[in-house]
């Protein structure tokens, strides 16, 4: 059911936030029939681009990294994917009870999972690294997330549409500030030896 869910949700979000919403599922399922699937699109996509295709900035020639550097790099990519929508997913059960939502069923992963699907399905422009594409991509998919949270949570979540704009907000707020840790955590990885490893 999480695939379909998944089609859904980027053909026809608002019936397919209902449908979720009365299709529960646990958490098991939705890391092996959803997210570990899904999150591999970026990560593959990654690797090949980054070992095998390469990329070039202006006239410069162009710059791969080896298989060993690229492979580490987007493992620790994909673990970042993993833990990312876990931890997102327990805050938007934290927020609950603030906004009036019903704290026992525990739905803030399925939400993070479902609005993150157009971040997951656009990563495969990462398989042909050419920078302004894939930051045009980028931006659509957050869009597109950012507009799923927005529409999710008053459906998922049970809540009247003044208090789901401010809980969306409020996990909104939760994902940038990971976003930014994110990228501190990225430095002190690259400073304590596992950076990018060129192959020229």
């Amino acid at each position: 059911m999480s695939l379909q869910h998944s089609i859904g949700i980027l053909t026809n979000p608002g019936k397919e936030w209902e449908s979720i919403r009365s299709n529960q599922e646990s958490t098991s399922s939705l890391y092996l029939r959803h997210i570990i699937l899904l999150a591999l699109i970026p990560a593959l996509s990654a690797f090949y681009g980054a070992s095998e295709v390469g990329w070039q900035i202006s006239d410069g020639e162009i710059v791969k990294l080896t298989h060993n550097s690229a492979a580490q790099l987007c493992l620790l990519f994909y673990a970042a994917m993993l833990c990312g929508l876990f931890i997102i997913g327990k805050f938007i059960d934290f927020f609950s009870t603030t906004y009036g939502a019903d704290e026992t069923k525990h739905k803030g992963l399925a939400l993070a999972t479902y609005a993150a699907t157009p971040l997951f399905v656009i990563g495969i422009t990462a398989v042909y690294p050419i920078l302004w594409v894939n930051m045009a991509a980028g931006v659509i998919a957050i869009c597109w997330a950012v507009y799923l949270l927005f529409e999710g949570i008053p459906i998922l979540m049970e809540v009247p549409e003044d208090r789901g704009f401010m809980f969306a907000s409020a996990v909104l707020t939760v994902g940038l500030v990971m976003l930014v840790g994110l990228l501190a955590i990225s430095v002190v990885i690259w400073s304590i030896g596992v950076g990018p490893i060129y192959t020229n």
